[in-house]
């Protein structure tokens, strides 16, 4: 199947914003590259990109319109984009690209997610087998850590959790596999939903979980909710805040990521009427995750 690539010549200090709008606009995979052309889908926890020039890639469909993608980054950055090019990718295994970088990762005490492709380090523990395919989540971008080291937190016994744009279905199988009930994973593209199913199948929760495009979500049930979480972005969040709010039953807890320092203010100024907020938790000193209970 052939693809499209978008190559953006950029900087540490536009590449992480840069990152998120490719992924936010349908990327199947984004890569960071040196000089010397060596891969990175995503640093791994802890740690940014050390080159101060960085070619940004972000790999599309052979559908994608990539002019209207240019134009979107070009508006979001209210500046031209810096010197980018497209190019047709044939035949080039660019899933391996970032499968040989990606590893087994520990979140909190009991979780470990795990490369479906890797023996898991430790095979008593809470183990997630994951092979993402062309959805965002697997567990190394710092908003996926915090909501899964904020799920392994919880007492999740017996419980009902939402996943509100569930991507890799990521944080959805790893509240079930941590001993939630039942799951609900929503999300506007198709090719996420297709990785959930999979993902809950290879992990053998497949039966507790349900799976919803976003345009059917008006369907679930006020209040049904023990667990809501949504790991997206800043806007999506404040305009999902009535739903997921009344999704949430009387002494639920919600955990939202996706977000940046900058714009942790106004969406928690969104959440506070209906929540009694926490602490925000912060990673590598600029992406958080607010989190609460409704009263």
């Amino acid at each position: 199947m052939p693809w499209q690539q978008l190559k953006i010549q950029t900087n540490k200090e536009q590449v992480e914003a840069l990152q998120e709008w490719l992924e936010s606009a349908g990327a199947a995979a984004v890569m960071l590259l040196d000089a010397g052309d060596q891969a990175l889908l995503e640093p791994p926890p802890g740690a940014t990109p050390l080159w101060d020039q960085i070619e940004l890639v972000g790999i599309f469909t052979a559908d994608s319109d990539m002019e209207a993608l240019v134009e979107f980054l070009e508006k979001m950055l209210a500046a031209p984009l810096p010197a980018w090019r497209c190019e047709l990718l044939e035949d080039k295994d660019w899933e391996r690209a970032w499968m040989d970088h990606y590893h087994p990762m520990r979140f909190g005490q009991r979780l470990w997610v795990v490369p479906s492709w890797t023996p898991p380090p430790q095979p008593e523990a809470v183990n997630l087998l994951l092979d993402p395919g062309l959805a965002f989540g697997t567990g190394t971008h710092p908003t996926t850590a915090l909501c899964l080291e904020w799920l392994d937190s919880l007492d999740l016994q017996g419980k009902t959790v939402i996943d509100y744009g569930c991507g890799s279905g990521i944080l959805a199988i790893a509240a079930l596999l941590l001993g939630a009930q039942r799951a609900i994973a929503v999300d506007n593209d198709p090719q996420a939903l297709t990785a959930t199913i999979a993902n809950a199948e290879r992990n053998g929760v497949a039966e507790r979980l349900q799976v919803l495009a976003a345009e059917d979500a008006d369907t679930l049930t006020p209040a049904m909710a023990d667990v809501v979480v949504a790991n997206i972005l800043a806007a999506p969040l404040m305009a999902l805040a009535p739903r997921l709010s009344a999704l949430t039953r009387a002494g639920g807890q919600i955990a939202l990521s996706g977000l940046i320092r900058s714009q942790e203010e106004e969406v928690a100024g969104v959440y506070a009427s209906s929540f009694r907020l926490d602490p925000v938790a912060i990673r590598e000193e600029d992406w958080c995750r607010i989190s609460g209970r409704k009263p």
